[in-house]
């Protein structure tokens, strides 16, 4: 006898019914790994523009999953990562809500204790100095080997010395200017002796008018700008597009009367980041035209 319909129509769905179900199932497997191989392997949170940069020239943007409020705003590539909150106001519950492997920053006071917080919930913390070229250098490295990346790592470094060396070698008979490097005008504050600037300064031949300073980055008043008057000025400060204007309020200073107040934008020349043999070459054409910079381009050539 022929089963009733109504029975194998309750057959049929049973049947319809395990196969949606083994489709639901391969469906949400295949894409659960799809998912994990998009995520990253390793997760890293920075919290300092210079190490965002470090990390980005290294091929490692992909491991970015969190950055402060500054590398999103200036650097390009992270707008859209998630923001955890300034440079001195890290978000200890946006940082933690990442899952992070490793948080890597520059211990500012403030992030000095942030540091001991995060550890203190057992997130490793990477501390980073930032003031001496050497120090750089060693960022590049030490993140190189961190993500994995100590090819990219030693190349970058290469092109740094090697411009270094290269800028020291096309301007060894140049006669020193004296350069005073302003990065705030109110109050004033200047690069002085130790700090990465300042040696990038000595090798493209300038003297650092403020390096006799032992604070990398001293405060100063006007009256001491006036009486140093240095031959070039040049200006970072925020508002650098009214830099002539402003420094020729003191008339008698030497850049203003022979027109060498320079401004330019400060992310191109003060951020301790992984392109400092750029920042050489950059330097050199303020000070002595754009064929010296391109003189050195060509000396630090492999």
């Amino acid at each position: 006898m022929a089963p009733p319909v109504h029975s194998l129509q309750h057959r049929l769905r049973r049947v319809l019914v395990a196969v949606a179900l083994v489709w639901v199932a391969a469906y949400s497997m295949s894409a659960g790994i799809a998912q994990a191989e998009a995520a990253p392997e390793f997760r890293i949170i920075s919290l300092n523009p210079s190490l965002t940069q470090i990390l980005l020239a290294l091929d490692a943007g992909d491991s970015l999953v969190g950055v402060d409020d500054y590398s999103a705003k200036h650097v390009a590539g992270v707008e859209a990562r998630p923001r955890v909150g300034g440079l001195y106001s890290p978000s200890l519950e946006s940082v933690v809500a990442l899952e992070p492997d490793v948080v890597v920053l520059v211990p500012s006071a403030e992030q000095r204790d942030f540091q001991r917080r995060l550890e203190q919930m057992g997130i490793r913390v990477e501390s980073f100095e930032n003031i001496r070229f050497k120090d750089v250098l060693e960022n590049i490295h030490r993140l190189g080997v961190l993500m994995n990346r100590e090819g990219q790592a030693d190349q970058r470094i290469d092109a740094v010395q090697r411009t270094r060396a290269a800028a020291r070698r096309v301007l060894k008979d140049q006669r020193a200017p004296r350069v005073l490097i302003v990065l705030q005008r109110d109050p004033v504050f200047v690069v002085g002796g130790g700090s990465f600037l300042d040696e990038m300064l000595e090798a493209v031949g300038a003297e650092n008018v403020a390096g006799n300073f032992s604070d990398p980055y001293p405060r100063v008043g006007v009256e001491w700008v006036v009486a140093q008057s240095p031959e070039v000025l040049l200006d970072l400060s925020p508002d650098a597009d009214g830099a002539l204007a402003y420094w020729s309020r003191w008339p008698s200073l030497r850049a203003v009367a022979d027109q060498r107040v320079l401004a330019f934008d400060s992310s191109l020349i003060s951020m301790p980041g992984p392109d400092l043999d750029r920042t050489i070459e950059r330097l050199a054409d303020l000070l002595y035209g754009p064929s010296v910079g391109a003189a050195i381009t060509q000396e630090a050539s492999p």
